[in-house]
């Protein structure tokens, strides 16, 4: 088990207007500039990670680390792959007191819209820190509960936390027993090394999704029900 306390990200003002769909005019500029900076200051990454092994694959349920996660996409994905990288990042709390304490529901907005872009970047240093230490090529990602996905549902977030012992003492991170992430600018899954890049947006079928990352693919959707 690692955990990474000290992940070197910071937040650039231009990036989080493109985020957010605003143009520079000086007003929005000033303003979220102020809140970035802000954001820079308070927000504490984290991550925690372990390499697991895979084993038992049958139809629809697969072994990592020695627990059973039920689910036939994740069973397909890792059908080759003999390890993986469950794991589990945050900002910490700081930020969402700091909402909290606002009064301005469109700042409010802003710093909760910052929050996600600093949890982007953890994500994106913790997948580049497992390639390069791990030397695992291209890696892919899944997540319980992702999108309207039903295959791996976020009821399976429990088993994920148990393969880390007390979360919270290690990093902060709790679950809620209707299976929530405080903080909420959390987020868990499993990394794995992967030939062909896979995101869960491309089997998830829902329409309007802004935090799409790629086109739906009804015959990719279809193949892993085939499989």
């Amino acid at each position: 088990m690692e955990i990474l306390d000290a992940i070197p990200i910071h937040l650039d003002t231009e990036q989080v207007l493109k985020e957010l769909h605003l143009n520079e005019r000086r007003d929005q500029f000033d303003v979220v500039h102020k809140l970035v900076e802000s954001a820079n200051s308070i927000v504490h990454p984290k991550a925690i990670y372990e390499m697991s092994y895979v084993d038992n694959k049958n139809e629809d349920t697969v072994d990592i680390g020695g627990i059973r996660f039920t689910s036939r996409v994740l069973r397909v994905n890792l059908d080759k792959v003999g390890k993986v990288f469950p794991f589990i990042i945050t900002i910490g709390k700081e930020l969402e007191d700091r909402i909290a304490s606002f009064d301005n529901l469109l700042e409010q907005y802003y710093l909760d819209e910052i929050g996600n872009v600093a949890l982007g970047l953890i994500g994106n240093y913790l997948k580049e820190h497992l390639e390069r230490e791990y030397r695992m090529g291209q890696t892919s990602s899944m997540y319980p509960g992702m999108g309207d996905l039903q295959d791996w549902p976020i009821t399976q977030q429990t088993q994920l936390f148990s393969l880390f012992g007390n979360v919270e003492a290690l990093i902060g991170v709790k679950l809620t027993p209707s299976l929530l992430m405080i903080p909420r600018k959390s987020e868990s899954g499993i990394y794995f090394p992967t030939e062909v890049k896979f995101t869960s947006c491309q089997i998830c079928s829902r329409e309007r999704c802004k935090e799409r990352q790629a086109p739906y693919d009804e015959d990719l959707a279809e193949s892993y029900r085939s499989k």
